[in-house]
Parts: structure tokens; sequence; C-alpha cells
């Protein structure tokens, strides 16, 4: 405090009170964040105790991260400081997310010891944003079911409502993961083949065909040949016939084969296998019990 009975301070004595320099308050002065109330005989600022307690809440909302435009906005009373720290905490959610795909990025550089021009692809596919990552399953669902009215609804939903996306905090698996199905789903044969696997499923029921009559037989078919399998029946073998009577029953054989060919294939099996990763589950896509039944519908229709 200088000593004239006015009870204010130079930027030098507010300096030495708070352990900032007086380049870094002359600065916030400047900046209309920290106003001098007065000024000296010889031109310089001054400070009373109001302006000290100021400088005590600037430091701490700058050490907080806050940019100078919303300590402004805190200290003219625009917006509280339980505002500006909510829109803070978001603004910081969003930086370490971009952290974590950073060094997930780089993590799976290393390890695969990817060139320059994969690394750059995987760094663009793996920050595209929360939008644009559903834009692109929405394209890839509404072209593998356009026009198909009769298509299982409870398939086209699960199909929908994929998680088609990184996780908060991703592993370098995770990360090629997304990569290689945002690769996939953008590719016009893959898509061919989940639209040819989109329109058996149409075809194969009626306007009175209630939902979800397609999962019931998958899980159908993983019960019965789950249970042929332990029993060590071969696909080829005459107690595979029971098996196939259960599940079929006197359907056309033939178009079922086509059928299963078109949807469980190995780049379909791969796809749900990425899908897996990224949602951190253990792959349960049964690709044994219907490469089962493939095979016991292929010795029958050989002929």
């Amino acid at each position: 405090m200088i000593d004239d009975g006015t009870g204010l301070f130079t930027i030098g004595e507010l300096a030495r009170s708070t352990g900032l320099t007086v380049r870094t308050i002359r600065y916030w002065s400047d900046e209309g964040v920290l106003t001098p109330v007065t000024r000296s005989a010889g031109g310089y600022r001054l400070y009373d105790a109001e302006s000290a307690a100021r400088l005590e809440l600037i430091r701490t909302l700058r050490e907080l991260g806050l940019g100078l435009a919303d300590v402004r906005r805190v200290l003219t009373g625009e917006r509280t400081v339980a505002e500006v720290a909510a829109a803070h905490v978001a603004a910081l959610d969003a930086q370490i997310r971009s952290l974590r795909v950073t060094r997930a990025v780089l993590s799976s550089v290393a390890r695969r010891g990817s060139t320059a021009e994969e690394m750059t692809l995987m760094n663009n596919l793996a920050r595209l944003s929360a939008a644009e990552r559903r834009r692109i399953l929405q394209e890839f669902v509404d072209e593998m079911f356009h026009g198909l009215d009769l298509a299982d609804p409870d398939i086209r939903e699960r199909m929908r409502t994929s998680a088609l996306d990184l996780p908060e905090d991703p592993t370098p698996e995770q990360v090629d993961a997304w990569v290689e199905l945002a690769e996939m789903v953008r590719d016009p044969e893959f898509r061919a083949q989940m639209r040819q696997a989109a329109e058996f499923n149409a075809a194969d029921r009626a306007h009175e065909t209630p939902r979800g009559a397609s999962m019931w037989f998958f899980k159908r078919l993983i019960e019965l040949v789950g249970r042929a399998r332990e029993q060590g029946i071969a696909p080829e073998s005459p107690e595979a016939d029971e098996v196939l009577g259960d599940l079929l029953g006197d359907t056309d054989r033939a178009a079922v084969l086509e059928r299963m060919k078109a949807t469980h294939n190995v780049r379909l099996a791969r796809y749900r296998e990425l899908m897996a990763v990224l949602k951190g589950a253990t792959l349960s896509a049964h690709e044994e019990e219907f490469a089962w039944v493939v095979a016991a519908l292929e010795v029958r229709t050989a002929s």
C-alpha cells in the first residue's frame, strides 16, 4: 500500500503481495479485466482492496484454464462462475477424449509399423465427429433396407442402433476395428452383400409375419445345431437329417442354402467380429453353427 493515506496499491505492491509478476498484472489491466481505480500524479495505475480481491479471482479462474473472455464475462456478471465452469468442463472432456484418441492412434501406428499415409488415414477416420460416424452408419443402413418394407423391423432396428463408434477411451485394437469398419461399410461390394442379405430377409416374410421372427430362427438354429455338435453329429452324417428337419421343416433347402451363403460369409463374419471389438464384448456370432448348416445343406443339395 502506498504511504499516502489513500489505501491504494501500485502494480508492484500487488505483485509482491500476490506472487504474480508485474507484467501479468499489467497485461490483465490492458485487457480490461483488472481496471485501476485511478492513476497517480505520475501516471501510474493504482488499485484498491477490492481490486486485490478481484485479482485473486482472476488468478484462480486463469489457473483453472479459463480464457480472458470467460473471465471478463464472470467479472461483469454476464455469466456465473458455475455456468462458465460447466462450459469449461465440457470443453475439457472434449479435449481429454481427443487426447485419448491421439494416444490410441499413435499406439496402433507404433504397434503396426504403419506408413505415413496409413497413419493419416487412421487419424482422420478416428477423429470423425460422433455426428459424422452416425451419418456413415445411417447411410449404410438406409441403402441396405431401401424399399424393403417387409424386412424384419427388429433386424432393421438392430442394425440402426449398432455401436459403430469409438469408446470414450479407445484401445489401439478398437481404433484398428473402427478404421476397418468405416472402410468396410463404405465399400460398394460389401454394401451389395448386405443389401442381398436384406432382400432375402424381406422375401422370406409376409405382412402378417411377426417382427423378430428372423431372430427366432437364428436362436432356434443355434440351439439345435449347438446340441448336435455337442453330440458329435457331423453335417454329412445321416443323423444330421433329423436336425435339418427340426430346423427347416419342408422348406426348399436349396433356397435356404442360397440365403445362408449370402448372410453368413467371411466378410459378414468379419463385420460382426469388428463390432464385438468396438463394444468390448466377446464375439459370439456362432459362425460354427451356421457353417454346420451350410455344410449339411451342401451335401444334400449337391445332386
